[in-house]
């Protein structure tokens, strides 16, 4: 069995559309595989998949490769994904299986504080990010990768990151709202967590104020 390191924090309808999005995704992903799969929910939101065939090993390498792992054990030095729970003062926790406490210092994001750093990067709740685990309380840090694809945000075009929508919602949205030719993609980010990235030319909190009104989401703009 594969925990894949992406939240299914929605319900209803919404968690209906959701799944089928990630059966699609699953689907796509395992290809010509020789496995079938059981794809269920945790208890704390995050996807199972169970995986028999004779690819099974495979199968399990290529969505832990692609989506992340969620683990039952760490390894100091080695390298996890959680989610981002929640944040303060002190830093970011991240949703692993389990608390991940990465100390502001640990973020490696520059100056400012936690709430700063998410605003200026524009990471809304749930975004699955990479970290380096240590030991000692407090000494998970975030991975090197992941400060650059963060920083790499801030150096394109803009971006507006969202949460509690799929890919395909989050693309239907921005062509309701008229700006299908104002954006170059849609970026998957996590099952529900979809970074916009802007045409050249557009203004990304403005971007927000027109899209907000259809996605009942957390938004935040990344500006160059």
């Amino acid at each position: 069995m594969v925990v894949l390191a992406t939240k299914l924090y929605v319900s209803g309808d919404a968690e209906d559309r959701a799944l089928d999005s990630l059966r699609s995704l699953i689907d796509n992903a395992l290809g010509e595989l020789d496995v079938t799969y059981e794809l269920g929910v945790r208890h704390d939101d995050f996807p199972s998949v169970t995986i028999e065939g004779e690819d099974a090993v495979a199968a399990r390498n290529v969505l832990s490769e692609e989506w992340g792992a969620i683990t039952d054990s760490f390894e100091d030095g080695e390298t996890y994904v959680g989610t981002l729970e929640s944040w303060d003062d002190d830093g970011f926790v991240l949703d692993s299986g389990g608390a991940v406490r990465i100390s502001a210092a640990d973020l490696g994001l520059g100056q400012g504080g936690p709430e700063q750093i998410r605003q200026r990067f524009g990471i809304v709740q749930h975004t699955p990010l990479e970290f380096v685990y240590g030991d000692a309380e407090d000494d998970a840090r975030l991975s090197e990768a992941q400060q650059d694809r963060l920083y790499e945000w801030t150096r394109g075009t803009g971006r507006v990151n969202v949460n509690s929508a799929t890919r395909a919602e989050v693309r239907a949205t921005v062509n309701r709202a008229g700006h299908a030719q104002d954006i170059i993609t849609v970026e998957r980010l996590g099952l529900l967590e979809q970074s916009v990235i802007c045409a050249e030319g557009t203004d990304p909190p403005g971007l927000v104020a027109s899209i907000g009104q259809y996605l009942p989401a957390e938004l935040r703009a990344v500006v160059p």
